[in-house]
């Protein structure tokens, strides 16, 4: 048995876990950092990457067949799903040297390839190697949750962590799972030709604002992708190429495959948290704002967590954590200035207060400022018109932003800035966006908010009328 004594142990070597190692290495500090899987976690290998670019492979496809708009014929591309898949494959392989064992090495990183536990509160083992560490964190991550739908373990099916790696086009795609993933993988594979329908339990898009979801519901509707709303998933049965999928309300839907994409659960079960005195939530890792857990020298950052699952949000998580491990800075964690995006088309973008929130949280004093893209000369000129910006605004500084529409995801980070930062709305409208560009959204919002202000206000109409006839 070999024993290493460091300063930081990382257990996982996902977005959030890399963030950190490269920091804290580069900083002076010595890392050890164990992955029994693959480099780069979910997000490169199964998640944002893969999913990101099978979009890109459809919305070319699709391009091709809606083209006759612009002047060009439209033309019915022939979808090679295979060589799409290859596509991902090449994505991901573009990406992973940044991710990989020998960049992190070459830190002076000692990476361990193997899965950790804890075996005592101050140490982890990973394979014949028993670890302490003046600090560690907990990088797992999370995987698919596979529900317990009688008949699912009897059935094919696939998950982001296989759907990858499948090189048949389904002639009919049945997915479990309204969600952000459900919904991009449901656009993307009616675009490479299959028939979709997705089963969901509740609402699709629920945890986004009722308003915007139902535009994007809708364009998907109108592509052909068939989503069954209120219909809780009962009973899986069939075989490969003919499978059902019953709800509960005696409904059943019939396809060739199955994807199942009702959330996360967090990597928790190969620690042995137990033996560090470490407690967890029906979501997670129990932490508190400074991402400690239950032992104060431990640390859980990203979606072990169990709090908001996105890439982005892991390796914020790693911003503030390596402040406390390398200079002891008692930092907190913050979520008001988290946005987060749906790759759908149109795309659907959110920071802070929805605006049923913001109502809640702040009354009569909440005003709602729209503006929407049939407005926007870029946007008219790209046939891109549908969608609008909702902005929440408080005593003059924006609580909140949601925009569906095209770039919705670029949008979205002026939002985060200014939320971030604390801005007012006459920060936002004293930027000079170049014109044409779909960013004049984000000014002509702001600009919005002061319109009724100066041009509907009798007071300033009497200032204006005054000075007229009174300055030589």
């Amino acid at each position: 048995m070999t024993r290493i004594k460091t300063d930081v142990l990382i257990i996982g070597a996902g977005s959030a876990g890399l963030s950190v190692a490269a920091g804290a290495a580069q900083m002076g500090a010595n890392v050890v950092l164990l992955e029994g899987h693959k480099m780069g976690g979910d997000c490169l290998n199964y998640g944002c990457v893969p999913s990101k670019a099978l979009i890109a492979s459809a919305k070319a496809a699709y391009g091709q067949s809606h083209s006759a708009r612009f002047g060009v014929a439209n033309c019915a591309g022939e979808v090679d799903y295979a060589a799409a898949q290859d596509h991902v494959a090449d994505v991901i392989a573009t990406i992973a040297p940044v991710d990989s064992q020998e960049r992190f090495e070459g830190f002076g990183i000692t990476v361990i390839r193997e899965f950790g536990r804890f075996i005592s509160p101050t140490e982890v083992q990973a394979g014949d190697t028993v670890i302490s560490a003046r600090r560690t964190v907990i990088a797992t991550g999370s995987s698919p949750l596979v529900p317990p739908i009688p008949g699912l373990a009897d059935v094919p099916y696939y998950t982001n962590e296989t759907l990858f790696d499948l090189r048949e086009k389904p002639k009919h795609l049945l997915i479990v799972g309204g969600g952000p993933i459900g919904m991009e993988m449901a656009q993307a594979h009616v675009r490479l030709g299959c028939a979709v329908t997705v089963i969901e339990g509740d609402k699709a898009l629920g945890k986004d604002d009722p308003e915007l979801a139902k535009v994007v519901l809708d364009s998907l509707r109108d592509e052909g992708v068939e989503i069954a709303e209120g219909a809780m998933a009962a009973q899986v049965r069939g075989k490969s190429g003919a499978i059902e999928v019953e709800v509960k309300d005696g409904r059943v839907f019939k396809g060739s495959h199955l994807l199942i994409a009702v959330g996360r659960q967090s990597n928790t079960e190969r620690l042995d948290l137990d033996k560090a005195g470490i407690e967890t939530t029906k979501t997670g890792i129990e932490v508190d704002e400074g991402m400690r857990t239950t032992n104060r020298k431990i640390y859980a950052i990203g979606d072990v967590a169990g709090g908001m699952q996105f890439t982005h949000v892991a390796s914020y998580h790693a911003s503030v954590i390596i402040r406390s491990l390398l200079f002891a800075l008692p930092l907190k964690a913050k979520t008001a200035h988290i946005p987060w995006a749906t790759y759908t088309d149109p795309e659907l973008a959110q920071v802070g207060l929805t605006e049923a929130q913001a109502k809640s949280k702040h009354g009569a004093s909440v005003e709602i400022v729209r503006f929407g893209y049939d407005h926007n000369d870029r946007a008219i000129a790209e046939r891109k018109t549908k969608g609008f910006i909702k902005v929440m605004v408080v005593k003059g500084r924006p609580v909140g932003a949601s925009i569906v529409g095209y770039q919705a995801g670029e949008l979205i980070n002026l939002w985060a800035l200014a939320l971030a930062n604390k801005m007012k709305m006459s920060e936002i409208a004293a930027m000079v966006a170049p014109y044409p560009t779909i960013g004049e959204i984000n000014k002509r919002a702001a600009g919005a908010y002061f319109s009724p202000r100066l041009f509907e206000s009798d007071l300033v109409k009497q200032v204006v009328g005054f000075v007229q006839r009174v300055v030589p």
